[in-house]
């Protein structure tokens, strides 16, 4: 069994159709019955005329008869009559209008749910009406073929207008689906094409100026299609890195091995020298993998945030670093601060953001961990007095794997720090910004945006 096209513009031609089609049919039938009804009560008016008038004359003789024939305007052709005078003193008992034995003599039919109308053979349908007065009755047949035909003419006027209905509406639906979907259908083969297609770069989808709905659905998949080239790139980018930063210490894990086997039995005082260097070098390929297995998983990652005691928390956190940073640590951690997110997560953010400071600022300069509490506001700040960041850096410091020209080489990194820190601190729905410290440094603020105030100490226990 072959199935109906599904595209949208058979499914509006059938839909339109059906809709169309039985519109008509209900008006026509509708129109039918109400001309049907409204002939059916002209011709109940104009034999109740005729019986009143029979009434009023009182046939009680051949005169009358005679003289009631000259001055009706009865047209006998379509109407019949035939009086019974039941008087005891009546010279004739029944008067016949030409025809109208005739027409007695067939069988009559009663049409059903009717009281007047009936189907004669040889006459067609008959509306029959009668009366009495004085002794006599009056019955009259009047015939309905002309109202019959005038009402067949009604019928086949619909008939022709449905049949030219059903001609015009598909062309003109067609006209009208295709304008509409002929810029979705341009829309899916440009996406089918894209899908296929090996694009090297941003593709992107016509849009057409109408209607709306395809407009705004085009704007939409180009919106998605820029995120996902983008996305796209930036994985290449993030592989490539990160091949170019597994090879350098691969390569130098070889060349000291190749070494060892070379030289090693002659020299054995390079022995010593190159498992040094492998194993400072695996040192730092194991710190890359972890650091990659780590954005690997923020990426993926739904973290659970509940509420807990941050001033504690950082006050740990400054107690194990102390001993790891070359530069004193102070903090100005107030009691109480409550924050609702990842603890584990929060944690290696802050021990990022301390080591980042580490690396940048002299022995003899301290740093800052600073808590501060506001209404709709929870912030730490990271506060070093190194370096420094240009404006240009700031840009792109928390890219993965970007490192500054200028200490690319000179201080040990994988560039991943900062981007870690940044991701997670998405997952916790915070912000990581950086700003200069003056007169020399750099400032990292970790916010936490809260409709009302943060929790206290004493507001939890309460």
């Amino acid at each position: 069994m072959t199935k109906f096209k599904q595209n949208s513009s058979a499914i509006m031609l059938r839909s339109f159709l059906f809709l169309v089609t039985l519109i008509i049919l209900l008006s026509s039938l509708t129109t039918v019955v109400a001309v049907g009804h409204e002939l059916l009560e002209t011709s109940a008016l104009n034999s109740q005329h005729i019986i009143n008038s029979l009434k009023n004359t009182v046939i009680d003789g051949d005169d009358d008869w005679e003289n009631w024939r000259l001055n009706s305007t009865l047209d006998t052709s379509t109407s019949h009559v035939r009086v019974h005078n039941m008087r005891k003193d009546a010279d004739a008992k029944y008067y016949y209008s030409p025809g109208t034995k005739n027409l007695l003599a067939h069988k009559r039919l009663r049409i059903p749910l009717t009281r007047h109308l009936y189907y004669v053979g040889d006459s067609g349908f008959e509306y029959y009406n009668s009366g009495h007065a004085k002794g006599i009755d009056y019955q009259l047949w009047v015939s309905l073929d002309t109202q019959f035909v005038l009402l067949a003419r009604v019928i086949l006027v619909a008939i022709f207008i449905l049949i030219l209905t059903l001609i015009i509406t598909p062309i003109y639906i067609k006209v009208v689906s295709q304008r509409i979907t002929k810029p979705l259908s341009a829309l899916t083969d440009s996406a089918g094409a894209a899908s296929t297609g090996d694009h090297q770069s941003s593709f992107q989808l016509p849009v057409p100026n109408r209607p709306t709905e395809v407009t705004d659905l085009a704007n939409s998949f180009n919106r998605l299609l820029g995120r996902l080239y983008k996305q796209s790139e930036q994985e290449k980018l993030f592989i490539s890195n990160a091949a170019h930063e597994l090879r350098t210490p691969i390569a130098t894990i070889r060349s000291h091995a190749q070494l060892i086997q070379r030289r090693g039995k002659e020299h054995p005082e390079v022995i010593a020298k190159s498992v040094n260097y492998i194993n400072d070098e695996s040192h730092q390929m194991q710190s890359l993998v972890e650091e990659l297995l780590t954005l690997s998983r923020a990426d993926r990652a739904v973290l659970p945030l509940t509420s807990y005691n941050f001033s504690e928390a950082l006050n740990d956190i400054a107690d194990k670093m102390r001993p790891q940073l070359k530069q004193p640590l102070n903090t100005t951690i107030p009691a109480g601060i409550h924050i609702t997110a990842h603890a584990d997560s929060i944690e290696q953010i802050i021990i990022n953001l301390l080591n980042n400071a580490g690396k940048y600022t002299p022995a003899t300069e301290p740093i800052q961990l600073v808590l501060s509490a506001s209404e709709k506001q929870v912030r730490v700040q990271v506060i070093d007095q190194g370096t420094g960041i240009t404006d240009e850096d700031k840009a792109h410091i928390f890219e993965r794997f970007y490192r500054s020209s200028d200490i690319r080489g000179t201080i040990a990194g994988t560039g991943l720090g900062l981007a870690i820190a940044r991701q997670l601190a998405e997952l916790n729905h915070a912000q990581l910004t950086v700003m200069d410290n003056v007169p020399h440094g750099s400032i990292f603020s970790l916010i936490f945006d809260y409709g009302k105030e943060p929790h206290s100490e004493e507001q939890k226990l309460e």
